[in-house]
């Protein structure tokens, strides 16, 4: 499918080294935006640009630690230097731990509410200036944040992974009432089961059982239909906002 509003927008795609956020900046690239690609794995960023580059896009590969406040500051700057201001955020970079709340690791805790919600503070508030600058001269500006469906329906062991993704769709949420009336965007995306890397974080041999079992019974999402409804939301009419979408595949409850 076409997005002809996508055309020289400028788009920054957190996480973009695999599953969502490397679809999306496939699909963005191919419908004339330049993207940006940010996440911590060098290599993976630099074939994926390579292979926008060779598609006719236009892309650049910015590594980036979303723990670390100094090396997202640094990525914006490299942004800017290069393509100037951004216009289209998505927030996709996350990590996913379950386990049960038994077992106390800290360290896994620590990590989710890091990456999975300060990490997305940091980006926010590194590229806001970007998105209300471009509402203030008209043109659309966006901010998504992809969240899941974990916000809302309770799995055993995922305590901490779930109560990391409530805390963005609280936050996509609030936002809103702050950045709604400046014509910034805000569009939290819930996705259910999604053939993602995700699943390959776990290293519980029962838990990953379970969800392998749950991808042998049910026709998953992929990253391409998110990557698509990334598009679609952020192609609408500037004053048109998809501000919540929960995805399932069909045979999800």
């Amino acid at each position: 499918m076409t997005y002809e509003n996508l055309s020289g927008r400028i788009a920054v795609i957190v996480g973009a080294a695999s599953g969502m956020g490397e679809a999306t900046a496939l699909l963005l690239a191919r419908n004339g935006a330049r993207v940006a690609l940010l996440a911590r794995r060098a290599d993976r960023l630099e074939t994926l640009a390579a292979k926008i580059e060779a598609d006719g896009g236009t892309a650049l590969a910015v590594t980036v630690d979303v723990t670390d406040s100094a090396s997202v500051t640094a990525a914006a700057a490299a942004v800017h230097a290069a393509f100037g201001p951004a216009d289209l955020v998505v927030n996709s970079a996350g990590v996913m731990l379950p386990n049960p709340i038994t077992e106390g690791r800290e360290d896994e805790w620590t990590r989710m509410l890091d990456t999975n919600v300060a990490g997305r503070l940091r980006i926010i508030r590194a590229f806001l200036p970007d998105l209300l600058a471009a509402a203030d001269a008209g043109r659309p500006a966006d901010l998504v944040n992809i969240s899941s469906i974990g916000a809302h329906v309770t799995f055993p062991a995922y305590s901490v992974y779930g109560a990391t993704q409530a805390a963005i769709t609280q936050l996509s949420a609030t936002l809103r009432t702050e950045l709604g009336t400046r014509k910034v965007r805000v569009t939290n995306i819930e996705p259910g089961l999604t053939d993602t890397e995700l699943g390959t974080h776990i290293d519980n041999p029962e838990i990953s059982g379970q969800l392998d079992g749950m991808f042998g019974l049910i026709d998953a999402l992929s990253a391409a239909d998110i990557a698509d409804l990334i598009a679609y939301t952020t192609s609408r009419p500037a004053h048109v906002n998809l501000r919540q979408v929960i995805v399932l595949p069909t045979q999800q409850a």
